[in-house]
């Protein structure tokens, strides 16, 4: 397998469009990010093998099959990220890729420049998820098995609370503000998230993790700022 250039960042392209494909190239190519374009899943699996990359943008149909299939067998043994191509309108593709693994979706046609905010915040999102757990005294969450345990019970977390679980205790005693928290866990955009969201979700996170929900000792709200994971 091919060493990764410090500081470059690799981006594999699944898309069997030439015209398509050639677009996205044009547009994500930069001095720190090389983008290597695939046609077929074949291709893409011998591009695996080579190297490592920071964010995978797959086409959901193939000549060799489909997107999906190849999200899922990524997944099994990866926490890349990975977003998926879909045709508008096809919210039943968007499902699919979402049950497959992939972290977003871009629907044709798209703007160039929502291709690029999407693909950075993709790429902001790998290079922050350094640890697949956390353990102490109490506490032990997997990340990449999902499972969470207090106390040695299991606790079950939606894929929401997981996320704002794993930024939290990812950057212990760091105050974290709110515009932070929505851009981890809804990188697509948090002009379609409800104002309470964020909210919603820290209160079922401490209802689940926290002795005295109401008087939380370990995810602390920073009056004005937003929210931090107290490691005793």
């Amino acid at each position: 397998m091919q060493a990764k250039e410090h500081g470059k960042r690799y981006i594999m392209l699944l898309e069997d469009d030439e015209d398509l494909a050639e677009g996205i190239e044009l547009s994500l190519r930069s001095d720190d990010v090389e983008l290597v374009s695939c046609r077929s899943i074949a291709q893409a699996e011998e591009q695996m093998k080579k190297r490592t990359f920071d964010l995978l943008i797959l086409d959901i149909n193939l000549p060799d099959g489909s997107g999906l299939a190849f999200c899922r067998s990524v997944r099994a043994s990866s926490r890349v990220p990975i977003a998926m191509l879909t045709v508008k309108d096809m919210e039943m593709d968007i499902v699919r890729g979402l049950e497959c693994g992939a972290d977003d979706y871009i629907t044709k046609p798209f703007s160039l420049m929502v291709l690029r905010a999407r693909v950075r915040a993709l790429l902001r999102r790998g290079g922050e998820e350094k640890a697949a757990g956390y353990r102490d005294e109490r506490f032990r969450f997997s990340f990449d098995t999902m499972e969470f345990y207090k106390d040695g019970s299991a606790v079950e977390l939606s894929k929401t609370e997981q996320r704002i679980l794993y930024l939290l205790v990812s950057n212990p005693g760091r105050i974290l503000t709110r515009d932070r928290l929505m851009e981890w866990v809804w990188p697509e955009g948090t002009e379609y998230v409800e104002d309470n969201a964020l909210s919603v979700g820290i209160r079922r996170l401490r209802d689940k993790l926290e002795d005295v929900p109401s008087k939380p000792d370990f995810i602390k709200t920073v009056y004005g700022k937003g929210y931090l994971w107290e490691k005793f």
